[in-house]
């Protein structure tokens, strides 16, 4: 009895598998590694497999595009391994292929025994079949951007890590001019900085270096710059100064590129109209002092719209969003699935119409979606409308929960921008906070109504329609 079990299981199986229509008949699947790349290309006539191996460099990468071309295939899938896809995708691309790059996940289940020469079979049937679905990547020319903006972010989150150990050296000096200013990058801090590394030890004449808009006196400075002076800490002071000096030398020469880059990326019927100055004083006056406003007009200029204009986004965050996203929205079929591919939607399991208990997905975060996460942390005590709605979700849920809504509501205001041109435009939190109250006013009358209660303004200046 359960012989004949299994062989109808079988018997399933292979209907099944004949049961699967060849969409893309003159379609190839590339298994990728370090040192070898296995091609599978459509079966011959006789139904046998039609797989060869190349090398992977830059000769062989060449060899293995005629070949597909002397097989003519039109469509080629391959894995996102690593960073092993990148010169074989811009080759074939460049060759006129349809490269579709897939994402591991729908394709790691491979039946049977695990070889190579079965995982590219698996994928050419998988792509024939219309099975697989391509990652988002923008054009080449917003790839070029993203690699030198991707790496200039690099170096700025290591230029933090210096600053941090700088801070540690001098704590172990217990020389705190982190208490005696307010950031130590600043005009002060880095002038006591290198004042200490060259040799000054006397807290007066280090103290009579601060800022005339320093908060603290000079009293109060010396008395925070007053330490221990012990050779070894200075001296790892010194080499992180160093290297902090070098990363900023980097990220100079990055900012120049990037503005080239840019400049490279503008229309030819751009005209030079420079971007609109922010509505918020502080806001332009923080780009002014960090040096930011060449690249928001570069980047003004490139994609004709300013991000900056919504409250919370700066410019290094719509660096990352124009290099990351680039400029046509038209493969995101709605603004739902332009939020769900930056991992803004809520993750609910529903079953039967309820909600059921179930594990957290793991699912990478995109760097898009970090950026915008720290933009939405920035408008905690903002006095705009954005600012009030994330306390109200704070107030309900938590920090954490309005956090990820406001991070959603960014997502929301860029897309309209980006896709439709809708101008975001602040109503203030006051506003805001009128409207809310008069959503909960509303709700209660109407409430109170269908329970049979009649209700009536405490003051004659206030109008409530029962």
């Amino acid at each position: 009895m359960a012989r004949k079990q299994r062989k109808s299981k079988l018997k399933s199986r292979k209907k099944m598998a004949q049961a699967l229509k060849t969409i893309q008949p003159n379609s190839a699947g590339i298994d990728l590694g370090s040192k070898e790349h296995w091609v599978a290309a459509p079966s011959r006539d006789e139904g046998e497999p039609n797989v060869k191996c190349f090398g992977t460099t830059t000769p062989e990468l060449y060899r293995l595009a005629d070949w597909l071309q002397e097989q003519r295939v039109e469509t080629v899938a391959m894995e996102s391994t690593g960073v092993y896809w990148i010169p074989l995708f811009e080759i074939l691309d460049n060759r006129g292929f349809q490269v579709v790059l897939a994402n591991a996940r729908q394709i790691s289940n491979v039946p049977g025994r695990k070889t190579d020469v079965l995982d590219c079979q698996w994928i050419q049937l998988l792509h024939a079949c219309g099975l697989l679905r391509g990652s988002f990547r923008p054009s080449d020319d917003i790839c070029r951007l993203r690699a030198l903006i991707r790496e200039r972010n690099t170096m700025v989150a290591e230029r933090s890590d210096w600053i941090r150990r700088m801070q540690k050296y001098l704590d172990q000096m217990n020389i705190r001019v982190h208490r005696a200013v307010s950031d130590i990058t600043g005009v002060t801090g880095m002038t006591i900085i290198r004042a200490i590394v060259a040799g000054e030890r006397n807290p007066e004449r280090l103290a009579q270096m601060r800022d005339a808009r320093c908060r603290n006196s000079e009293r109060q400075i010396a008395e925070e710059l007053t330490g221990n002076w012990r050779a070894e800490h200075l001296f790892n002071l010194r080499q992180a100064l160093k290297m902090y000096d070098h990363l900023s030398d980097v990220i100079g020469d990055y900012d120049s590129e990037i503005l080239s880059c840019l400049s490279d990326l503008q229309p030819d019927d751009a005209d030079d109209t420079p971007a609109p100055v922010p509505r918020s004083k502080s806001k332009a006056k923080s780009i002014i002092k960090r040096g930011q406003e060449p690249l928001r007009q570069a980047l003004y200029k490139m994609s004709g719209f300013d991000l900056t204009t919504i409250d919370g986004i700066s410019v290094e965050t719509a660096s990352v969003i124009i290099s990351e996203l680039g400029l046509d929205y038209s493969v995101f079929s709605d603004e739902k699935h332009f939020i769900s591919y930056l991992r803004l939607a809520p993750n609910i399991a529903i079953s039967g119409g309820k909600k059921v208990a179930k594990k957290f997905r793991a699912t990478t975060c995109t760097r898009v979606a970090n950026a915008l996460r720290m933009a939405a942390v920035t408008l905690r005590n903002s006095k705009t409308a954005l600012g009030g709605y994330y306390r109200r979700v704070s107030y309900r849920k938590g920090a954490s929960v309005a956090v990820f809504a406001t991070a959603r509501k960014l997502a929301q205001l860029i897309y309209r921008l980006v896709s439709y041109g809708q101008a975001y435009i602040d109503s203030g939190s006051d506003a805001y906070e009128a409207r809310f109250n008069q959503r909960r006013l509303f709700y209660y009358t109407n409430t109170l109504k269908n329970m049979g209660f009649k209700v009536e303004p405490i003051s004659k200046t206030v109008a409530i329609t029962a």
